[in-house]
């Protein structure tokens, strides 16, 4: 067959394809998988990796292009990254070089580059340097010879003239020390930079309470045994933690690396000085606020510590996944229910959870989830044995809960017993607080000063010109911001329609932290959301910490994973919110923020308390909250789960659909929810599902696109696989054919 005698590979482009092109490796240049490889594809260059080596093209070696270079200088991609990069693209209905594009973002990319090209500089110009060491060292060494031979031949005349001896011997004295300091010199080049000295393997002595260590000696059991995923249920302050870095210290002693992911940036600030007492030379941090060079740093070492023998923690964020991890031993999931771990956009559509699962079979090593409050997904794989579920009932200073305080608005308004977004008791209860000099909490799960302004004459709600959504009032300076798009106006406090004076609606977390001034202006107060500056947030979580702050407000961010020693009042302003969201996991994870929040406050000797105003005080969320028996609720949502079909009994695939053309949009939406039906039903994996019309979400245009959303239901067999790949190949089918790229994306198990 022509063309065997040539060598050809695939190549992962960072482009949704359903396919990884094939190139031409001229002869004599050997190309193995993961290498690097320069390519043009449409008329543009890229750089890739090579997939598959030594093959020969499916559809022939018509019109295949060589590749324009190898780039050697680029340390290689490993094979488990790749495996990674396609079990997640295969899950997730997307390409593997969408994976690749966020394993390896273009801005990394252009930096490794850079670093190759500086690295290749500094060897060039350190062989120029030994060159021309090594040419003064010869030349030194012929006037030594000289000076020796002199010396030799006038050796009698010398015993005669002690002056001229005496120069002589100065003279190659210097000469001997020039060329020892030169051969110094070239040694030290040679050898290369000084390497990190490895951490110790001795045992740190991490104390365990009797409790957590007969908890430790379990999941040690099932790690051995069986090597399921395991998740410790502990309520907040049981000292999960603890825990955890037990493990990882085990896996360090073996040899072994580990991988910690939390949830928040904010959070693995507070958890990375915890960390660094116990393992100070190993631990990396790895999140999008680290500068380019410190991640960059951080890849370069986990990549060398395969050769190197280093071994490392990594404390990350989601994106810490596709790091080039090597020789795993363990894998953290702290808050393994948090909602931030889940990816929205742009694809992979990605939960960090569930791919760091995947990344422990890859890697053959054991994986520890842990929670207050586990998702439902989690209790349900327990349940079902596919992992292992071990709790933690008290906390670690043997604290009690906190007591929690229901307060009715409705009725405290009637009888005039509001003061702003405060209720008179809740200020009582701050009062109190603060004169033991013990710090509060407030949540608010709303930032801006006021979510949104209408005219109180006319109506109007002032709106994004690019989204439907209204615009949110900031303060100092004010002006109006779109929280989904980022469009941002100056304030015009006059109605456009009307020209009335603009009322704000509702409070956010600028106006609670206004309202809390105003009521204790002796208190220490901060805000932390995300409007805060990024320099500032560590800053603000230190000094509440150290107690140099009284009162906390903040959004959700203030709840997950701090451990705060003073702080013994939470509450949350206007808890509704929590609940009027328009998903069948609102209740839960209502119940999650409400559980996390409480579990901050009251941590060490005292009892805490924490506070709930709402309006519908007899909601089931805050009934079975307040009366203790949520392992009850979480039975009946369990149930509720089963009885209409809904995660973790089934699978979820949202099909969306965007256009700025509304009627357009509606219409390519409706044509694919028919081929879908008509599709998977004809497939030979069979519907075993649902596909439901086209629905418009909450918030149905954003950024000038309109939004459509087509869900596909899912049951959980041996064919979910097989129909979700049919479903994906329907999808590409209907974009080729109508030639509607770039307008359609699937998000698999959608929050």
């Amino acid at each position: 067959m022509p063309g065997l005698e040539k060598n050809y590979i695939s190549v992962i482009l960072p482009l949704k394809l359903d396919w990884n092109p094939y190139y031409e490796v001229p002869p004599g240049l050997r190309i193995e998988s993961g290498d690097w490889v320069r390519v043009t594809f449409a008329n543009r260059q890229y750089l890739g990796v090579a997939d598959r080596t030594g093959i020969f093209p499916e559809n022939g070696i018509t019109n295949i292009r060589t590749i324009d270079s190898a780039e050697n200088s680029l340390a290689p991609v490993s094979e488990d990254e790749i495996k990674l990069w396609k079990a997640v693209a295969g899950y997730y209905l997307c390409s593997t070089g969408e994976v690749f594009k966020a394993a390896y973002p273009a801005l990394k990319i252009s930096q490794e580059e850079a670093l190759a090209k500086i690295q290749a500089k500094k060897e060039e110009k350190k062989n120029r340097l030994t060159a021309s060491l090594s040419l003064k060292i010869s030349r030194l060494a012929e006037k030594l010879a000289e000076k020796e031979k002199k010396l030799s031949e006038t050796e009698n005349s010398l015993r005669k003239n002690e002056k001229t001896a005496a120069r002589l011997e100065s003279q190659i004295s210097v000469l001997r020390s020039r060329i020892d300091s030169i051969r110094s010199e070239i040694g030290m080049l040679a050898a290369g930079p000084v390497k990190d000295s490895k951490a110790e393997d001795g045992k740190t002595g991490i104390g365990l309470t009797d409790r957590q260590y007969e908890v430790y000696c379990k999941i040690r059991q099932t790690f051995l045994e069986d090597s399921k995923p395991v998740l410790i249920k502990g309520v907040t302050g049981s000292g999960k933690t603890e825990i955890y870095l037990k493990l990882a210290e085990d896996a360090v002693s073996e040899g072994k690396n580990v991988l910690y992911l939390v949830p928040e940036i904010a959070v693995s600030r507070q958890l990375k000085d915890r960390i660094q007492k116990i393992f100070p030379d190993m631990l990396l941090t790895y999140h999008s606020e680290e500068s380019a060079v410190s991640r960059r740093t951080a890849a370069e070492i986990i990549r060398k510590s395969g050769t190197d023998g280093r071994r490392y923690i990594v404390l990350g964020t989601r994106s810490a996944l596709f790091l080039p991890h090597v020789n795993l031993g363990l894998v953290i999931v702290d808050e393994e229910h948090d909602t931030s771990y889940k990816q929205d956009s742009p694809a992979p559509r990605y939960n960090g959870r569930d791919v760091a699962v995947m990344l422990s079979q890859i890697h053959g090593c054991n994986i520890i989830l842990g929670s207050a409050t586990p998702s439902l997904e989690s209790v349900f794989n327990c349940k079902c044995g596919k992992y292992r579920m071990f709790t933690l009932d008290s906390r670690y200073y043997q604290a009690k809960e906190a007591e929690v305080e229901i307060i009715d608005t409705v009725a405290e308004r009637k009888k005039r017993g509001m003061t702003g977004s405060f209720s008179r008791k809740l200020i009582a209860r701050m009062e109190e607080t603060l004169s033991r000099h013990e710090q509060i909490l407030l949540l608010r799960a709303r930032r801006a000063f006021s979510p949104v302004l209408q005219c109180p004459e006319c109506g109007v709600i002032i709106k994004c010109p690019h989204c439907n959504v209204s615009l949110s009032l900031h303060r100092n300076p004010d002006r109006m911001i779109c929280h989904h798009c980022g469009f941002t106006t100056d304030f015009n406090p006059k109605c456009p329609r009307c020209g009335a004076v603009l009322q704000g609606l509702g409070s956010g977390t600028q106006k609670i932290e206004e309202e809390t001034k105003t009521l204790f202006p002796a208190a220490r107060i901060a805000r932390l959301d995300s409007d805060t500056a990024k320099t500032a947030v560590a800053e603000t979580i230190r000094k509440f910490n150290s107690g140099e702050i009284d009162i906390l407000v903040g959004t959700q961010i203030i709840s997950k994973g701090f451990d705060f020693p003073g702080l013994t009042l939470a509450a949350v302003i206007s808890a509704d919110s929590l609940l009027g969201i328009q998903d069948f996991r609102a209740d839960e994870k209502a119940l999650q923020s409400l559980e996390q929040l409480r579990g901050r406050c009251g941590r060490r000797d005292r009892q805490g308390l924490f506070v709930i105003q709402t309006s519908q005080p007899e909601h089931p969320v805050y009934r079975h909250f307040s009366e203790g028996n949520g392992d009850t609720f979480y039975s009946i949502l369990m149930e509720e789960r089963r009885t209409f079909d809904y995660p973790p009994f089934s699978r979820l695939v949202n099909v969306i659909v965007r256009d700025h053309d509304e009627t357009r949009g509606m219409m390519m939406a409706s044509r694919l929810s028919e081929e879908l039906k008509n599709g998977m039903k004809n497939s030979d994996a069979g519907i075993n599902g649902a596909v439901s019309d086209p629905f418009r979400p909450p918030v149905d245009k954003v950024a000038g696109q309109n939004i459509f959303i087509i869900r596909i239901t899912l049951r959980k067999d041996r064919s979910l696989q097989e129909r979700k790949k049919t479903a994906a190949a329907i999808i590409a089918g209907f974009e080729k054919k109508n030639r509607y790229a770039g307008h359609i994306a699937a998000d698999v198990d959608p929050e």
